[in-house]
């Protein structure tokens, strides 16, 4: 009989960052990057039901025969906790799990760039992590988290869906929610944030307009707020946030959110030539200029500023993929697949693009 928590134990030492279950197929790892199938023999239906007895929390299990999608956490102690969705695939069920460390990575464990400190700064305004599922989003939050709540002493309240790393109070005072079980969703959460004397409020997700329009108030009132978008760049977060409103709306949302918007930070996590993923950042910082063009419909404008810009704190994709290839980190092939302009990429390769590389790079491991 497949027991969960054995296999979970055995596993903790390859690293992997995600576990794929299903009934009728052996059972899958993602490690740096790339699946793995193990050769274990396929997971039974009655084992898959023994599976979902063990990690289901109580008050889900009755209804798991009616649902087709579910979010929930699991917790195998001292080895890890997991972020668990249970799906239906071909009608026979499923789940992925996403480890989550008890300990949270600091910003020098991630290799992530000095500029992303000065984040961590602000009192007001809003934050938006973006990239693709899988791209480190909630990791990045969390280490700024952490970093505030050692140097800084501000009530942090996080709405989460489900409640991924777990906080300890440090210099902050933490509170987290989780969707279904602390609030009803995301919009009610922040108007009720607002209540609750916090510094910092951090928004597991924005999906629609309403946690947008929340989001905003919030910032305008004297907080700032952190949250994620699934986007890949700058631009594209601009857009997708703007886009969520009708017509009417739209020139009184992008001022808004030109003053509002403190910077974005879009992410991807490239193999590594050792093993291993590393973290590549588009940082914008949100100038002058940039809250210009974002008020006047001109985001499309916003990656020449990106490019060209002399500020430490801004830094392109392809900026931050130039310098790990120049490091060692990751090969030629890697970093072009990875690239949104791979012919640009190339030029710097050649030393014959006049852009800016990363400012960042000396500090960046």
């Amino acid at each position: 009989m497949f027991d969960i928590n054995n296999f979970l134990s055995k596993i903790a030492k390859v690293k992997a960052s995600d576990v794929h279950l299903m009934a009728g197929k052996r059972p899958s790892l993602r490690i740096s990057g790339e699946i793995a199938m193990l050769d274990l023999p396929p997971v039974s239906e009655d084992e898959f039901d023994t599976i979902l007895q063990t990690i289901l929390p109580r008050d889900i299990l009755p209804k798991i025969k009616e649902s087709l999608d579910l979010d929930f956490t699991y917790e195998l102690k001292g080895v890890s906790r997991y972020r668990v969705n249970y799906c239906k695939d071909l009608g026979l069920p499923k789940i992925t799990m996403r480890l989550i460390p008890y300990e949270i990575p600091t910003f020098k464990d991630l290799m992530l760039p000095p500029s992303i400190q000065k984040f961590t700064e602000f009192n007001n305004g809003i934050l938006l992590i973006t990239g693709a599922t899988g791209s480190g989003k909630s990791t990045t939050i969390a280490s700024m988290i952490e970093a505030i709540n050692k140097s800084q002493k501000k009530h942090i309240i996080t709405i989460e869906d489900p409640i991924e790393f777990l906080y300890s109070d440090k210099m902050c005072l933490i509170t987290q929610r989780g969707l279904g079980i602390d609030v009803e969703d995301f919009p009610s959460g922040i108007k009720y944030a607002l209540r609750q004397d916090p510094d910092i409020i951090v928004i597991g997700e924005i999906r629609d307009k309403a946690t947008v329009e929340a989001a905003i108030q919030a910032a305008e009132t004297g907080h700032f707020v952190l949250s994620t978008v699934h986007t890949n760049s700058a631009v594209q977060t601009i857009n997708r946030i703007v886009g969520l409103f009708d017509t009417e709306q739209k020139d009184f949302i992008r001022k808004r959110l030109s003053v509002a918007l403190k910077g974005t930070i879009a992410q991807k996590l490239i193999p590594k030539t050792d093993g291993g993923l590393v973290p590549a950042l588009e940082v914008m910082m949100t100038t002058p200029a940039i809250a210009d063009y974002i008020a006047k419909d001109r985001a499309s404008d916003i990656d020449q500023i990106l490019t060209r810009s002399t500020n430490s704190e801004i830094c392109t994709m392809n900026s931050s993929i130039y310098n790990l290839f120049k490091l060692g980190l990751v090969d030629k092939e890697i970093a072009m697949e990875y690239s949104d302009n791979p012919t640009e990429l190339h030029q710097m390769m050649r030393g014959i693009y006049h852009g800016l590389s990363d400012p960042n790079s000396e500090n960046l491991i």
